[in-house]
């Protein structure tokens, strides 16, 4: 057996298909593509947070010459409406603008250079509207409302969970604390800015290469907003330069379509600047939360009070589902007896909020966890022990109320932290700080659900073909953001069909080539459809089996084997390529395609349909146990991580390579929302417009990092496994935050935790007001 004939087994590190291209460059991401007599669409933005449009002046514009084409919201036949669950977000403004960012005018010219004369030439009329930027003065009775004829107000999303005595509960807790969190926004700052181009054809049917997440929804939605039939849109998503869940809903992609049909035959292409990006994109949901925890002496948690304030800005874009996910883990993976949660989202002229890796998580997770540290203080525990006493095992209710019925590695989890060298020479790490320095370290434990929840259906259809070369096509129309799922779908394949990697091609989605698979969100990707993929490769191994085996006259087609490039009959050591197999069916006969629908949750724990609505409740959750060593240089106020531990009970892990990377991205990430991200918006404009302002972490400022796993099998997984994707970005926060305070003894809850913030907790501590 030669190198290219070895296969890859379940468990075993593979290098990713996409690897060499995208090292050398040869990747094409929507981005790369400049297809010949290409022209350039923009649009221009309104600048102002709150406004009646009165008119729109777009001659001076057109007469530019190199302008093929100036677009208003008067230029649309469909609905001018986009949104996942509510339909409230216009392709171009009509009548209101909400945001500063909010589209006016698309322009499409010859050059970039033509279109940012013209659209410096287009003016606009508008008759100013006040304006509202906090979530809690935007739900009073006097508030100007965003949008006058939603039933609530400016309160997008309402909901309240009562579990056991809910609020009375705290009657019989003998320690209780108390806390109020400020979570910031956070940009998914990807290396690939929302960008896309489309052509139409005469006929009026528009294709769309775009940077997506959605490319079936995408199609739905821009057929919807301009008047087509979902026949007349087809969307083509390659790989995609980084996602995170900011391109989980239309970005260009009804702009670009707008554009391509008023210039048939001419692609046109649209790429957001870092600027426009930073202003038009959405970001993470900032949220107010207002906590209080009580438990008795033992440390047996007792009651829990949450209220949760998300600001989504001006449009929904998921805003509901984000404050329904938030509210659902608000009480962390613990059992909780009493409990009472309340959780809006809110309408804002602030830059629109949308979906963000851990969707509502990372927030309530920050706060959960910072109060547990603060009822491990109190209570006079250690902290991993109260974790300990109080985590939840399968059967258990979470705090939300519902009951955890999957696999739950979350003891597993703790258990392995408790015998780590991080968590045993933590006294030696705090000790050894040097002049001026203070050394801490803290923990967090979280869980995620993954899926949509049970009123979406959260399918995947997958299709595996044997091709005339003897090689498979696997055709996967759910995208691949960077993450890895693609690689994981051929690895399975590959070890079904016996065959090499490089024996098996991938087919990226495509609205004319692939089947409906869902979004590549919710830590769903590779559950739904590997539970598609793995029967349709099994059902063509035994297609191809059984005709090998007629084809060999061989009577019993167990018998037979698939090995690499061939079939083979074990007795004689007979083989037929798999080339000439391929040559010899019709399509019919080596095409399998399967339909999976994921399990949902059927009890309904509250009586709120607007929870279920939004998908609540999950089934199945993973778990993680995350430890941060830090170091506060208490002359600055910068703390500096020095090693970070992360385990995760994320199902049987099928790539570990794959695993570790999305652990230490997602761990990465969170990071930076812990100690310097910040989106500063100061009465709806942005202040942080770019890299310069907006600050990343570096690779100075991530610390060696250490993923391990708690590899339990769930029933219903894939081979076992679970999501993976979000898990690793809900903790760092909390982590950190209680590293700090184990450092100094300063509680910070207002995040990030900079330099600055914490300085001046050092300089209150060092100096106590006096009253």
């Amino acid at each position: 057996m030669t190198d290219n004939d070895r296969t890859v087994a379940i468990g075993e590190s593979m290098i990713r298909p996409d690897a060499l291209t995208k090292v050398r460059g040869e990747e094409r991401f929507a981005v790369d593509h400049y297809p010949s007599g290409l022209l350039w669409a923009g649009v221009k933005r309104a600048g102002i947070p709150h406004g009646h449009l009165l008119s729109v002046v777009t001659d001076e514009a057109a007469k530019i010459p190199g302008v093929c084409a100036v677009l208003t919201a008067a230029d649309i036949n469909g609905t001018n409406r986009q949104g996942v669950i509510r339909k409230d977000q216009p392709v171009l403004v009509d009548e209101r603008i909400r945001h500063c960012g909010d589209p006016v005018a698309l322009v499409v010219a010859e050059t970039q250079e033509i279109l940012a004369v013209a659209l410096e030439q287009i003016r606009f009329e508008v008759e100013p509207l006040e304006p509202v930027f906090d979530p809690c003065a935007a739900l009073r009775s006097d508030a100007p409302l965003l949008h006058p004829d939603h039933p609530d107000g400016n309160a997008l999303f309402t909901a309240h969970i009562t579990v056991g005595a809910g609020e009375n509960g705290f009657a019989d807790c003998a320690e209780m604390v108390e806390g109020e969190f400020d979570l910031p926004r956070q940009a998914h700052a990807f290396l690939e800015t929302e960008n896309g181009w489309a052509r139409a054809d005469n006929d009026g049917r528009v294709e769309i290469t775009v940077s997506t997440q959605t490319p079936f929804r995408d199609r739905s939605e821009v057929a919807e907003a301009l008047g087509l039939s979902v026949d007349r849109v087809r969307i083509i998503a390659p790989y995609c330069g980084g996602a995170f869940g900011g391109k989980d809903g239309i970005t260009v992609q009804s702009l670009l379509a707008l554009a391509a049909l008023h210039c048939p035959g001419r692609p046109v292409k649209m790429w957001w600047r870092r600027e426009e990006s930073f202003l038009a994109g959405v970001k993470r949901h900032p949220a107010r939360l207002l906590y209080r925890l009580g438990a008795d002496r033992s440390g047996t948690l007792a009651a829990l009070s949450v209220e949760a304030w998300f600001d989504t800005g001006p449009y929904d874009h998921l805003g509901g589902v984000v404050a329904a996910l938030g509210i659902e883990h608000a009480g962390g993976p613990y059992r909780i007896p009493h409990v009472d949660l309340k959780t809006r989202a809110v309408y804002t002229n602030n830059p629109v909020s949308g979906a963000f890796r851990g969707f509502g998580v990372p927030q309530v997770a920050a706060a959960m966890e910072s109060m547990m540290d603060l009822l491990a203080r109190r209570l006079q525990l250690c902290p991993l022990e109260l974790r300990r006493r109080n985590a939840l095992v399968r059967g258990d209710h979470c705090p939300a109320g519902s009951t955890r019925q999957g696999s739950i590695g979350l003891t597993a989890c703790l258990d392995r932290l408790a015998t780590h060298p991080l968590w045993t020479t933590r006294e030696q790490w705090r000790a050894a700080a040097g002049p001026h320095r203070s050394h801490g370290t803290g923990i967090a434990a979280v869980a995620h659900g993954m899926g949509y929840g049970p009123l979406v259906p959260d399918t995947a259809t997958a299709a595996i073909e044997l091709l005339p070369d003897g090689r498979f096509s696997v055709q996967a129309g759910v995208v691949d953001m960077g993450q890895g799922n693609a690689a994981t779908y051929l690895q399975m394949a590959a070890d079904i069909l016996n065959q090499p990697p490089d024996r098996l091609l991938l087919i990226l989605p495509d609205t004319d080539r692939t089947f409906p698979c869902g979004s590549s969100s919710a830590s769903r990707t590779t559950f739904t459809y590997a539970n598609a993929l793995i029967p349709a490769a099994r059902k063509l191994r035994e297609l191809l089996l059984a005709r090998a085996s007629e084809m060999m006259l061989v009577q019993d087609h167990r018998e037979m084997l698939l090995v690499p490039g061939a079939v083979r009959h074990l007795p004689s050591g007979r083989d037929i390529e798999l080339a000439r197999l391929g040559s010899l069916l019709s399509r019919d006969e080596r095409f399998v395609s399967h339909h999976y629908r994921a399990p949902a949750a059927r009890e309904t724990p509250s009586d709120n349909s607007n929870l279920r609505l939004h998908g609540f409740p999950h089934l199945i959750f993973s778990h993680a146990v995350h430890l941060a060593r830090v170091e506060v240089d208490e002359l600055t106020g910068r703390v500096s991580v020095a090693a970070y531990l992360s385990i995760s009970d994320c199902g049987r892990i099928i790539n570990p390579v794959v695993f570790s990377g999305q652990q230490e991205g997602a761990v990465a990430q969170g990071i930076g929302y812990a100690l310097c991200e910040d989106v500063l918006v100061d009465r709806g404009q942005i202040r942080t417009a770019d890299l310069a302002t907006y600050i990343l972490p570096t690779s100075l400022d991530v610390p060696p990092l250490e993923t391990l796993a708690v590899s339990l099998s769930e029933h219903d997984g894939p081979f076992g496994l679970k999501g993976a994707g979000e898990i690793g970005i809900d903790a760092p926060a909390p982590a950190l935050a209680n590293a700090v305070e184990d450092a100094c003894s300063i509680r910070l809850t207002r995040f990030p935790l900079t330099a600055e913030r914490v300085l001046g907790a050092l300089t209150e501590r060092n100096n106590p007001r006096r009253s």
